[in-house]
């Protein structure tokens, strides 16, 4: 026979499990009792049960280069891990006696389900088919599904086999692992764009294989829980760890592609309002506005703490050096000072040619957004100093800081053409006329910051009050000084 349509026992054969002439001896045993040939080598004691599984995984893992001689049903319900191997010997034991067919012993007993029976008899036929009978996805298929990566983890072989063979047909790139520590290890170089783990399973179980995922660096990553388990105890077990969704083994390869589709399509929109964000404000407050999912973007009344910074000699500057010198200098310049509002979970509001906008307290608040403000200033002077201190051939840098804090409306604000995230309120008002009174190496702030910021320890001195533009009565002010022993994270 060819390699293309050996049988069962040329497979074992080719596995080093028998010899051919084993192979002969059963189907000799199987004309008599109407075993199939690795039922027949199992009960004259040539194979176990563990290299009969083997064989079945590895032609199922050979796709349409192998076509079985009708593999066991039973033997498929153990690979699938829908049938423990004792409870299979007593139902086949029971078999031989009243002569019924095995899934109708089985699902008599209660032992597997008529969807467990129809899965496996499907994959019965699949092992079976001729390699004309197997169809590939079409052309397009294929292309639209290219680069998508599924990393499937059961320990049943044959269950990775299915799933792996099943889902690489329908165009998508596929590596399964037994081991659920290893795949664990393999998440880094791999690099899945989702999961699709079994929940039972010996060492950790899908549920904590999902949780570890969801608590690691590739907390983003989706993962879907595929069971044989009905019960609702472990099913919500598994969406309680940060499951995105669960899906019985048995379901078609179409419905488990389908549902893949959307998970990627939701995790997709995540990471696009990731990286939109990511623009503007640090990681931490990302992964914050992603996990409580209740940030608004349409327009909100929020307590903030806005700052303005403003470098004040940079006119000058830009009219002494050339334009690359004078560009090198403000991106080196800008560049820290944003990396200052980061560092302190601040938002990035927007560049103002020489200066900076930033807020704290929206889109996500915390308590002490007006110290983080402070400290974000208090970072920014030394960054300037130590800009200063490096030379680059030009004159000393000098930077002036407004601060206030009180309610705007926060949000998105633009055209269907292009927005931007943004505050908008007296407070911000407020805060830009402080920096624009603010000397070279001065922070200035209004009393509300000036109150908050001193519950943290930060100290301050006030000034005389002043009379801003839009205000009927003068406002008091405060300006910040900074302690020789300044921490500046």
């Amino acid at each position: 026979m060819s390699d293309v349509s050996q049988r069962f026992g040329d497979v074992l054969v080719s596995l080093g499990f028998v010899t051919r002439s084993q192979v002969q001896e059963a189907l000799a045993l199987q004309h008599l009792t109407g075993h199939r040939v690795g039922e027949a080598l199992l009960s004259l004691g040539y194979i176990t049960r563990a290299q009969l599984q083997r064989a079945l995984s590895h032609a199922l893992s050979a796709g349409n280069r192998v076509a079985l001689d009708r593999p066991p049903l039973g033997e498929i319900l153990v690979g699938l891990k829908y049938l423990e191997e004792p409870v299979l010997s007593s139902a086949l034991e029971e078999q031989r006696q009243d002569g019924r067919r095995l899934g109708e012993v089985l699902v008599e007993q209660g032992l597997v389900t008529h969807q467990q029976i129809y899965e496996a008899l499907g994959l019965q036929q699949r092992m079976m088919a001729q390699p004309d009978e197997v169809e590939a996805a079409p052309p397009e298929t294929r292309d639209g599904l290219r680069g998508v990566r599924v990393m499937v983890v059961d320990d049943s072989t044959l269950a990775c086999n299915l799933v792996e063979q099943g889902l690489s047909i329908l165009g998508y790139e596929v590596q399964s692992w037994q081991d659920p520590f290893l795949a664990l290890e393999a998440v880094g170089t791999f690099k899945p764009n989702i999961v699709l783990t079994d929940l039972e399973m010996p060492g950790i179980d899908g549920a904590e294989l999902c949780r570890r995922l969801k608590l690691g660096p590739s907390r983003a990553l989706p993962v879907m829980i595929l069971t044989a388990n009905d019960e609702d105890v472990q099913r919500v077990g598994g969406l309680r760890a940060g499951a995105d969704d669960y899906i019985h083994k048995g379901v078609s390869m179409d419905e488990l592609a389908a549902r893949m589709e959307n998970i990627l399509k939701r995790t997709n929109e995540t990471d696009r309002i990731r990286r939109l964000f990511a623009r503007y404000t640090s990681d931490a407050v990302v992964e914050e506005i992603l996990k409580s999912g209740e940030v608004v973007l349409s327009g909100e009344k929020r307590d903030v703490t806005v700052l303005f910074a403003d470098i004040r000699n940079f006119t000058s500057i830009a009219e002494t050096y050339p334009p690359e010198q004078v560009m090198g200098l403000l991106n080196g310049v800008l560049g820290r000072l944003t990396d200052a509002v980061l560092a302190h979970g601040g938002t990035l509001d927007k560049f103002l040619g020489d200066g900076v906008m930033a807020v704290f307290g929206a889109p996500v608040a915390h308590d002490d957004d007006a110290a983080r403000a402070v400290r974000a200033a208090l970072q920014m002077m030394e960054a300037v100093r130590e800009q200063n201190i490096s030379g680059e051939h030009v004159a000393p840098l000098e930077l002036g800081i407004g601060i206030n804090t009180g309610l705007v409306v926060a949000g998105s604000v633009g055209s269907a053409r292009r927005t931007e995230y943004t505050c908008i309120g007296d407070a911000v008002n407020i805060a830009a006329r402080l920096c624009s009174l603010a000397g070279g190496g001065e922070i200035l702030v209004g009393a509300s910051t000036a109150e908050r910021a001193a519950r943290a320890g930060w100290t301050s001195e006030l000034l005389p009050p002043v009379r801003l533009k839009g205000k009927a009565q003068p406002v008091p002010l405060y300006r910040v000084t900074i302690p020789r022993s300044a921490d500046f994270s």
